[in-house]
Parts: structure tokens; sequence; C-alpha cells
């Protein structure tokens, strides 16, 4: 939206900012007084305002442009107002930069100067407005996931995270096999249950196994149970896992520490259905939708033949893969204030930023370890850096030009002196892709860290 409305009571001012902006393609509209220019912008899309700040010539303090300026915040706060000012109200100028303005220029002005800086705003409003525009649509689509679904309390924020989860609520009541992938703490078993939850058995038991606990020698037992003396220590009969989860889910976690002899019988228990416990020859049968995790890279371990091919695609009719919280960093806060939020402990803005900083390798369940720690050792309920007790672990700094880092976007802003689109330009990036990736990281329009 490149218009521009000048308000201003010198018709010669709005004249010339007209033809300045007109000869870079910016649309100006004029009003003479406050008044004009509040009812044109009840009824004209604009996207800047450059207001003066004196309408008559007995008033010098600048009181008038102050009343524009709160009445336009009024009306629409996240509308950009440049002040022009004379020095003798520049001290009211200055204050209303720090009410919200988005900056002030001393008259006369300089045109490249005023174009750079309206150039600059109108892109970075117009990036805002699309980063709302996101927002707001991906705050729709979570909505509806939540009605429609049981989503067992997961909390999240990341794009990242809403796909995986919307994959697991469509696929949940096919009653196919499926194999989550991703690392160790990620949330992995909360994936499954939510297949559970919404799947046609969700009534029926949820049996999880943590197949990297299990002693290799009690890993069949304890999938298909055992009959007495079946084995030392078997002093009693055994129901096994799959047993317990007839009619339901069973949830086989950390599937590639099952052992070899273990993944011939769970692939016959898979193809038809039927088992033996350990000990018995009776064959028993069992109806149960089999959901499997691993953190594992079980294609190379089916090369080192330490996984049976046949087993690995009979799991992985549908794989799901949760990424690392390193990869998904918009959860962080989300996850955070839910883990904090029993304790009415908060994160200071400074303890919130090392959180973004840090490589989480242990990804969920670090996150919540570390927080449990912080909030026990923090004083009067805030979290400062300091309890979080974070040996800090700095994520890869992206090389690519297409996903600059923060410091590269600062060096090219910087050797632009603050111009954004030849920063863009620099980058490889179009200028408004490079106001996004500026909002992502807190970098305000003149190139300094926001705050």
């Amino acid at each position: 939206m490149r218009t521009v409305l000048i308000i201003d009571d010198n018709p010669g001012v709005r004249d010339a900012l007209g033809l300045l902006f007109s000869l870079h393609d910016i649309r100006a509209l004029g009003a003479a007084t406050p008044e004009e220019g509040l009812a044109l912008l009840a009824r004209e899309p604009v996207g800047l305002v450059v207001a003066d700040m004196n309408f008559s010539a007995d008033t010098t303090s600048g009181a008038e442009g102050a009343a524009l300026f709160h009445a336009i915040r009024a009306r629409n706060p996240d509308l950009p107002v440049i002040l022009l000012t004379a020095w003798t109200h520049l001290a009211t100028a200055v204050e209303l930069v720090k009410a919200g303005a988005a900056d002030y220029l001393a008259k006369p002005w300089d045109d490249a100067r005023l174009l750079a800086t309206v150039e600059n705003l109108l892109e970075l409003a117009e990036a805002a407005r699309e980063a709302n525009t996101r927002r707001s649509e991906r705050n729709r689509r979570r909505a509806e996931l939540a009605a429609k679904y049981e989503l067992r309390g997961l909390v999240y924020g990341s794009d990242a995270t809403e796909r995986v989860l919307g994959v697991a609520c469509q696929i949940a009541r096919s009653g196919a096999p499926v194999l989550i992938t991703g690392p160790n703490g990620a949330g992995k078993e909360r994936i499954a249950e939510i297949v559970h939850a919404n799947s046609a058995v969700r009534d029926a038991p949820f049996v999880a196994v943590n197949c990297g606990a299990l002693p290799s020698e009690l890993a069949e037992a304890e999938l298909f149970g055992a009959e007495a003396g079946a084995y030392t220590g078997a002093n009693r009969q055994r129901e096994g896992r799959f047993e317990q989860a007839d009619g339901g889910t069973l949830f086989l976690d950390e599937i590639g520490n099952l052992p070899l002899a273990v993944q011939v019988k769970l692939l016959r228990v898979l193809e038809t259905g039927d088992f033996q416990r350990l000990g018995s020859n009776r064959v028993r049968r069992a109806r149960v939708r089999v959901l499997s995790a691993t953190n594992a890279d079980l294609p190379q371990m089916i090369r080192d033949g330490r996984f049976r091919e046949d087993l690995y695609y009979r799991l992985n009719v549908i794989e799901l893969h949760l990424p690392a919280l390193a990869e998904r960093m918009d959860d962080v806060d989300p996850l955070a204030e839910a883990f904090l939020r029993e304790s009415g402990a908060v994160l200071s803005a400074e303890a919130r930023d090392l959180l973004h900083q840090h490589a989480w390798p242990g990804n969920v369940r670090e996150l919540k370890n570390v927080l449990e720690r912080a909030r026990l050792l923090c004083r009067d309920g805030l979290i400062q850096p300091a309890d979080l007790g974070l040996q800090l672990q700095p994520r890869p700094v992206p090389r690519s030009l297409d996903d600059p880092s923060k410091e590269a976007i600062l060096a090219a802003l910087a050797r632009a002196g603050g111009m954004v689109s030849r920063a863009a330009q620099a980058l490889g990036l179009s200028r408004q892709a490079l106001y996004r990736r500026m909002e992502r990281f807190g970098i305000a329009g003149d190139g300094a860290p926001a705050g």
C-alpha cells in the first residue's frame, strides 16, 4: 500500500512532497488541516502519514501536531507517522517518537533522507501486514485443528510441529502402522498418543513399551508374554504387551533396539495377528494397531544387517518426522510458558533470549529440565540467565544467502547505510523478504537491534 497522506497547512509543502513521492511511484494524498486529514484516513487506505507539528501562525508549541498524532494512533495504532518539525518544538517531537511516532524531520527536510525513511517504513509496514495475515491464517488453522481433534494438551508454536500434528490427526483413523522418527526428547510419544486419541480405537488401551530399556533376553517375553518356568525367574504366567493392547494401540518406542530374533516374531504378528507366549505352543491372536518410534537411522541399520528390511516396510506404512527443537524454535516460548505456568515463575527478557540461543541437544526434555531447575533457583519468581545454568551451544549460523544470519543482515545494513533496498540486493533477497527476516530477528528499520 504505497500511499502517503501529507497533512500540512502549507500548500507549498504539500506540493513539494507530493512531487517527490510521485517521482518514486508513491501515491500522495494531501490535507490542509488535522480534521481533513483524519477524514481522509477514515475513507482512504494509507500506508504512512507525514504530518506537520503546527497548523496556526500563533502557535509554536507543537501541541496541534501532538494532538493529531494521538488521534491517528487512537484510530490506527500500527500506522507509521513521520513528524515535520521546527526547532521550536523539537522536544515535543522527540517525546512523540518515544510514544510511537516513526521518526521526525526538521524543516527544511533532506529529500534523500525523507525518501529513504518513507520507503523503508512503507516496506516494513507491508511486511508487518503480510506477517499479520500469515499469523491470522495460522491461528485460524490451529483453532480449527484444536476444535476438530484431541491434541492431548500438546503445546506448540512452530509451523513444523503444526505440519506433523496435522498429518498425525489426518491419518489417525486409518489404522495403518505409523513410524515416528526424530531425536530423543523431541516428543515422539506425545505424537503417538495423539494418533491413538483420534483413532477408531481411542477408547481402547494405549500401551507404550520402551524397547531400548528391555534386556535382549526378556524382550520376547515382554512383548508376547511367557508361561511359568519359560525362563529363569519366570515363577508365574505373564501377559505380554500385545495381549494388554488387544483392541487398542501398542506403541513401540526405540524400535531400532529390538534384537533380530524378536524382530522376526514381531513381523509375523504384524502380518497375521498371531503370536505365542514364550514357553507355549498355543497360538493367540491380538487385534492391535502398532505405532513405533526411533531416533536411529533404520535404513542404515538395514544396510548394516542390524534391522530387517521387511519389518521396516511393515512398520513404515506412514512416517511422521518430528524435527529437533533447534529446527522448530518457535516452540520454545509456548513450551517454556507451559512448563512454568503452575509455578508462577516467569522468564526475564534476557533469560528468554538465552533460551533462543541454545542448541537444545536434549530437545524438549532438556528444556523442561532446565526450566525446572531455574524455577527452583530463581529469586522472587523471576528467572534470570544465570538461573538457567546453560552451557551455551549456539545453533549453527546459516551460510546460505537464501537464509542469512542476524549478523549477516546487520553487516549488510551497515554497509548500505541503513538502506534496506541496498542491503536486500547485496544479500540476494527481495526487500519484503529481508523485512520479514528483520522482523524475525528483532532488527529495527534503521538496522539497529530492536529494544
